[in-house]
């Protein structure tokens, strides 16, 4: 009866595709992606952009795991005709993804992360703890790069919050391999007998009582950053200040906290996404360390454990969530309040919800806002209680009538009345 109603709910949102996407393309996955990112931009053309895309491919263990470079062909705004968008089958690929080259990896690769300084240098995180050594258990998830300098930042099973210089491994990698004397400031080089060097953290930052699941810089430092955790907390951090929590939200959610992300344009505002259901915004100058931190907005539009939250690139208010319930959905924490929302057509519809992408049939793992190609999102789904197994890859821009100005929208679409009225009238 479940799977009738999720068939019945995706077969609706696809006969809505024309309506409500400027362009769609759908990619069958036969292994499921964890993780997926949009890396640097490769060529601009008339009508298309092409870029590279990192996903990864979680096998059963009967093929070794993978990290894809894929190359995808991005169609640019009002180039694709809303009826074709739409017409595409399930279980094919897409024209608009090929693989590019793949990489065998040790252990599955649950998250990717681009170094912004070199987008072509990704940081994987896995279940094996190799390179970047400093956790006493596995790290699998949180992971994050700086955007200010080539930092990497960590977060585990241990409870710890680890931070490493990739310069440190650039050092290392081009010294005499038989030295084994700290390189850059403060980091340790650890060379094994004949293995790839690894590197010792800068720093280990312990606060959390439970298991870290997602990390973040500060947009403009690459000395703060900040945690959430299994413990339902929210931690902030300062490295020039020492390895303890500069504030502690001891409750930031009722349930564990899976993932953060900190606002690129207003560094005022950080946001949480929790096993609850339910994603939060704080404003760090109303934290105090005692604990109490009350969320400037609560947004609650999932009906499932959120599991990815973004910020977009192009707009200082709107952001991204992405939840165990399939649905992507798209926020703007300016609509809160106000009595007149647009993009919304139901009544009871969350405050400051305005698009809802429901094209997955199964839990969104990840996705990621696209910095050269404005409202452009890649989605990623893990089928394998829907479909018996897979995944789904998704690229998509919203239609812009969802998102301009009314007054705007109004006057474009009155200039189309007339147009439409002459079709209507010769069938």
């Amino acid at each position: 009866h479940q799977q009738s109603a999720v068939d019945e709910k995706y077969a609706q949102w696809k006969s809505l595709v024309p309506v409500l996407y400027d362009w769609l393309a759908n990619h069958n996955l036969v292994w499921p992606s964890l993780s997926c990112r949009w890396g640097p931009q490769l060529e601009q053309a008339t009508y298309k952009n092409r870029q590279r895309l990192y996903l990864s491919e979680q096998t059963d263990g009967s093929v070794p795991n993978t990290l894809v470079i894929a190359n995808c062909e991005i169609v640019k705004p009002r180039v694709a005709a809303a009826e074709h968008i739409s017409q595409f089958n399930e279980e094919a690929r897409s024209p608009f993804v090929k693989k590019y080259k793949t990489i065998i990896h040790p252990g599955e690769v649950n998250r990717i992360r681009e170094l912004p300084q070199h987008n072509h240098i990704v940081a994987t995180h896995t279940d094996s703890p190799d390179v970047l050594t400093g956790h006493k258990e596995n790290a699998e998830f949180a992971l994050a790069m700086c955007p200010k300098e080539p930092y990497v930042l960590s977060g585990g099973k241990d409870k710890s919050v680890v931070l490493w210089s990739i310069q440190d491994h650039i050092t290392t990698t081009s010294s005499d391999p038989s030295t084994n004397k700290p390189q850059g400031s403060g980091a340790t080089i650890v060379k094994q007998n004949g293995e790839s060097p690894s590197v010792g953290p800068r720093g280990i930052f312990q606060g959390h009582e439970d298991t870290v699941e997602d990390v973040q810089f500060c947009p403009k430092s690459s000395q703060e950053f900040c945690s959430v955790g299994d413990d339902s907390c929210l931690i902030l951090w300062d490295a020039r200040t020492g390895s303890d929590p500069a504030i502690k939200v001891e409750k930031a959610h009722n349930a564990d906290l899976h993932c953060v992300d900190w606002n690129p344009f207003d560094e005022n505002y950080i946001l949480t996404g929790s096993a609850d259901s339910s994603v939060r915004m704080f404003d760090r100058r109303n934290l105090t360390s005692d604990g109490v931190g009350s969320p400037v907005h609560k947004f609650e539009g999932h009906k499932a454990a959120v599991l990815c939250v973004q910020w977009s690139p192009d707009n200082p208010t709107v952001f991204g969530s992405a939840a165990e319930d399939g649905v992507l959905n798209i926020w703007d924490y300016e609509k809160v309040g106000k009595k007149k929302e647009r993009g919304v057509r139901t009544p009871n519809a969350p405050p400051g919800l305005f698009f809802q992408h429901a094209g997955h049939r199964d839990k969104v793992v990840d996705f990621h806002w696209n910095t050269y190609d404005a409202w452009t999102i890649v989605s990623v789904s893990d089928d394998c209680d829907s479909s018996g197994g897979g995944g789904t890859l998704q690229i998509w821009r919203m239609s812009d009538l969802i998102y301009r100005p009314e007054e705007e929208v109004l006057a474009e679409l009155e200039e189309f009345k007339s147009h439409v009225v002459t079709c209507g009238s010769k069938s």
